[in-house]
């Protein structure tokens, strides 16, 4: 199974230190990847109706594109991936060049998981419709695709539109695809049109959520074999409940973990490299004995 660890986007105020130095800590870690959350805008909650996401305006995040540009320049062979980029609120051609030029400048080290969010303000703020978000990613993942394989084309979407063109350079191959998010809309998009599912959460949800995506695997007429599935360990609390939610996923057929280190009390770069170090240790030499951190 492959191990990632998420970048914590709102516990170091936005420090382009802790950018460089966790990007260059989890490569020399080990890990397989790194895994950064996406919101271009922030919002204040007092506000009807209401918002029930996790983040405010006070929470800062950079974006992912620009920090794996920089990765891509100091980092040899660690995954880049976004989980997830809220997709349908980014305009299609452009989400495609900048994939492309992420991709190209690390030599093939993106990974695109994309979901369609939950903030409505950020929707309004960048000029798209919070309403259509759903159908407009399922336009999008096979409009991508083709922009990053088709010298020239034409396009007439429902929301997208493109008139014998295309985005140059190109990368040189097609950029994997992850979805994203909690509902069966969600689980069909994965189903009909990932390469792989990426979720977070607690372990019993994750699965049966997968049981959900297998459905419409099958349904769609596509293949189990190869295709990923990633768990966020969000919900673990500790260092060993980290661990042991790992190696159940694992133990379950999982195929990506990320371990989250948000939400634990770290207030310094180091004390989050420290709990990824621990618990990349932990789960090599295979420790499995309750500990609270």
């Amino acid at each position: 199974m492959k191990l990632g660890a998420v970048y914590p986007q709102t516990e170091l105020k936005g420090d382009p230190k802790a950018v460089h130095d966790i990007g260059l800590a989890v490569e020399k870690l080990g890990y397989d990847h790194i895994l950064v959350f996406d919101h271009v805008v922030g919002a204040s909650h007092d506000r009807e109706p209401k918002l029930w996401g996790p983040y405010t305006e006070n929470h800062p995040f950079h974006d992912p594109f620009v920090m794996f540009g920089y990765w891509a320049g100091i980092t040899h062979r660690l995954e880049m991936v976004t989980g997830v980029l809220i997709l349908p609120q980014r305009q299609t051609v452009l989400v495609a060049q900048q994939a492309a030029d992420v991709d190209l400048l690390s030599h093939q080290r993106l990974r695109l998981g994309i979901g369609t969010g939950w903030n409505y303000v950020e929707y309004h703020a960048l000029g798209q419709d919070f309403e259509t978000r759903g159908a407009r990613a399922d336009e999008q993942i096979p409009f991508l695709r083709r922009l990053w394989s088709e010298q020239v084309m034409s396009f007439d979407g429902k929301f997208d539109h493109i008139d014998k063109g295309n985005i140059l350079p190109r990368p040189k191959r097609q950029i994997p695809i992850w979805v994203g998010g909690f509902t069966e809309p969600a689980f069909r998009r994965g189903g009909r049109l990932g390469d792989g599912y990426i979720f977070a959460g607690d372990i019993d949800h994750a699965t049966q959520g997968w049981e959900r995506v297998r459905h419409h695997l099958k349904e769609s007429g596509r293949p189990e074999a190869g295709f990923g599935r990633e768990l966020i360990t969000i919900r673990a609390t500790n260092l060993q409940e980290t661990v042991d939610t790992v190696k159940r996923w694992r133990d379950l057929g999982g195929t990506h973990a990320s371990i989250n280190s948000m939400g634990k009390g770290f207030t310094t770069i180091e004390a989050h490299v420290d709990f990824m170090s621990e618990v990349r240790h932990r789960i090599e030499a295979g420790q499995t004995a309750p500990m609270v951190v």
